[in-house]
């Protein structure tokens, strides 16, 4: 029986900055041992309401669900899941308390680097400053879109596009999350999968 090879996360960071621009092997070497490895279990909260927001984050493993309550209700606005950068984009820019949570949907792997480690990496270097704002943009991004996608689409095609673009969400989160995420009850999710289905 052969052994698994443990998965390097420190190395598969590296190479998602490198996918963003080049950035000389020793200055990344340097600034990668300010990453700390946090493992969240599933279910518990990464970020709550009126905590302050002072790092980024980057899913090694797992997924972290980004939502807010409004009367009871979790409004879910993006999961985060292996090899992507993210943060309460809002509080840590304008350095505020969250008015969301970030919480495991099952057990996670992130690594976090503080604001002021990742500010001064892109004092010293043009190539880390490009990286950061780059992935700010992005995380940015996966939100507008979001608003965008609820608001010009049925609920059928805001489901099938989910399937297209990230049917392995429907295998690892349950669905009255990935239905709050769409805009949908969990019966009206139901309704829409049969539907489907049926058609198929």
């Amino acid at each position: 029986m052969t052994k698994s090879v443990p998965i390097n996360y420190l190395q598969n960071l590296k190479n998602k900055i490198l996918s963003y621009t080049d950035v000389d092997e020793n200055q990344l070497n340097h600034w990668l041992q300010f990453y700390h490895e946090i493992r969240v279990k599933k279910g518990e909260t990464l970020i709550s309401p009126g905590q302050m927001v002072d790092k980024f984050y980057y899913v090694a493993k797992g997924c972290i669900y980004y939502y807010k309550l409004e009367e009871g209700e979790q409004k879910v606005l993006e999961f985060y899941t292996d090899d992507v950068f993210f943060t309460d984009l809002p509080a840590y820019v304008k350095e505020t308390p969250s008015k969301y949570y970030l919480k495991a949907s099952e057990n996670t792997i992130v690594y976090a680097i503080s604001k002021s480690d990742g500010e001064n990496s892109f004092k010293k270097s043009h190539q880390l400053e490009r990286f950061g704002r780059l992935s700010m943009q992005e995380a940015f991004m996966k939100i507008f879109t979001r608003v965008e996608r609820l608001s010009n689409r049925t609920n059928e095609e805001r489901y099938l596009r989910l399937l297209e673009k990230r049917p392995d969400l429907l295998q690892r989160v349950p669905q009255y999350l990935i239905a709050s995420y769409l805009g949908l009850t969990p019966v009206g999710l139901s309704k829409i999968r049969k539907r489907i289905s049926t058609s198929l």
